[in-house]
């Protein structure tokens, strides 16, 4: 047994996968635990999470009300900043959902059997985020009743979009990226539907998962065909991950506006993406492992390398911010050389050093491993970072349309209560999705946590890396 995971773990002083002394059996319930607790029995913290991201929904759709009665004149918005909070959510949110994928598929290509425990959660905020980012493109003209303008549908007065244009594309791109995590979210979940299936008691709950488990059985065909259908969705998903966020960066890069026009967006807005996603999946992780009970299986090993991950990222991010200030010098052109210059000294300059201090210092502090174990830490810089990118789209957008080329176009965009209230509703959106994924869904895969456990190698063969041979080795359940 000198080859086994477990053994190997412990030589290299790394802390176990699962922890404590769980077998399948164990495993099963802790998962199963949460869906199947009487509604008395529910953690009151879920309770009022649920309760203040209820009331946070239903102040988006007053703000969402209020948009389509009176007109986008409601925002900030003025002439010539025809974009701001409205582009800004919808770039943050499309960049938070990055993490899930990234996570799932990449993670489980290159074998890391430590995404098991994490990834079914980060695959949940990867959709909820995506429906997040996708309401303020329908809502940024405030003609809803128009938004069938936008689709290549033939009409009477023979309007065609631009197929040429990244908006477009960014339809294309982002519907695409949610179809398919989606499905890749919703096979992943099929073995532990059945098993919910198994252990429910009443009849509407054994039809309910009856129905969505597609009739899995567990057999080895079915497995074997699993096994391929995700191998197939995840290698489908990897390229997406670094698609989606590059063709949003399109619709600054490929115009002729100072602080847009750069070939660097793409890679920057990956790996910033990367970066606030892991941050929020880490922020979500923290608290869910403490309701629930789940610390055995979503272990400090777990968030010291989403830790690490944000960090190397955060550098990423940081050495962008450094080589954009260095191509608007080397290029010679004043206007891109201003367009910087202005963002860190100019009226927005309190925006950009929050960006800066939030993205690139705060971050720092994961060089240091008694700050990626420390739960209070992770969850103040991890708020940080999605504060701090949050401000890299509202520099990016607002900084460059406020000061162009001409001084006599000069104008300030200031937020209207509005606009601040609708960006807080967006929060309640997800919050209330993902509260309840966590109540009524399995949060963890428990089939992949079984397969990294040692129990499921008796020979030692603990090499693999997710699903494969480890998963096809056992049924789902007991």
């Amino acid at each position: 047994m000198s080859g086994t995971t477990q053994e190997r773990d412990l030589k290299l002083g790394r802390t176990p996968l699962v922890m404590g002394a769980n077998d399948f059996t164990s495993v099963t319930d802790k998962v199963c635990d949460p869906v199947e607790l009487d509604v008395r029995k529910t953690p009151m913290a879920w309770y009022i999470g649920f309760g203040v991201s209820l009331m946070l929904l239903g102040l988006l759709g007053a703000m969402i009300g209020w948009l389509f009665w009176k007109g986008v004149g409601v925002w900030g918005l003025n002439n010539p900043v025809g974009w701001a909070f409205d582009i800004t959510n919808f770039v943050f949110w499309v960049g938070i959902g990055h993490a899930g994928t990234l996570i799932s598929a990449i993670l489980f290509l290159f074998r890391q059997r430590w995404r098991t425990s994490i990834n079914r959660a980060a695959e949940a905020m990867t959709i909820f985020a995506v429906l997040c980012a996708a309401t303020f493109p329908g809502i940024h003209v405030g003609r809803p009743w128009l938004i069938w303008w936008v689709f290549p549908l033939p009409y009477s007065q023979n309007m065609w979009p631009n197929f040429r244009s990244p908006l477009l594309w960014d339809v294309f791109a982002v519907s695409t990226y949610f179809l398919t995590s989606a499905i890749f979210w919703y096979l992943g979940m099929v073995p532990d539907l059945a098993t919910l299936r198994d252990r429910a008691v009443g009849k509407v709950r054994q039809m309910i998962f009856g129905i969505v488990a597609l009739g899995w059985r567990g057999s080895h065909r079915q497995w074997q065909r699993y096994e391929v259908a995700y191998l197939i969705l995840a290698a489908i998903a990897t390229p997406l991950v670094l698609s989606v966020h590059s063709v949003v960066s399109f619709d600054f890069a490929t115009s002729q506006l100072p602080g847009w026009h750069t070939t660097i967006f793409p890679p920057y807005f990956v790996a910033g993406a990367i970066f606030s996603g892991f941050a929020m999946v880490l922020f979500l992780l923290v608290p869910c492992r403490e309701w629930f009970g789940l610390k055995e299986m979503i272990t400090m090993r777990h968030l010291e390398n989403m830790c690490r991950i944000m960090l190397a990222t955060g550098m990423m991010v940081g050495y962008a911010y450094g080589m954009e200030f260095f191509t608007a010098w080397y290029s010679g052109n004043k206007y891109e050389s201003f367009a910087f210059i202005n963002r860190a000294l100019g009226p927005y300059w309190w925006a950009y050093w929050i960006m800066v201090s939030c993205n690139v210092i705060v971050p720092q502090i994961f060089w240091f491993k008694w700050a990626r174990t420390n739960l209070p830490v992770m969850m103040v810089v991890t708020f940080l970072i999605n504060v701090g990118m949050w401000f890299e789209r509202f520099v990016i957008i607002v900084t460059s349309l406020a000061r162009d080329f001409l001084p006599s176009s000069w104008g300030m965009f200031w937020p209207t209560h509005i606009d601040l209230l609708t960006l807080l509703g967006s929060f309640g959106l997800f919050f209330t999705l993902f509260l309840l994924f966590l109540r009524f869904l399995p949060m963890v895969a428990i089939s992949e946590v079984k397969g990294v456990m040692p129990a499921a190698h008796p020979h030692g063969h603990g090499n693999h890396g997710g699903k494969g041979h480890e998963a096809g080795s056992f049924a789902p359940g007991h």
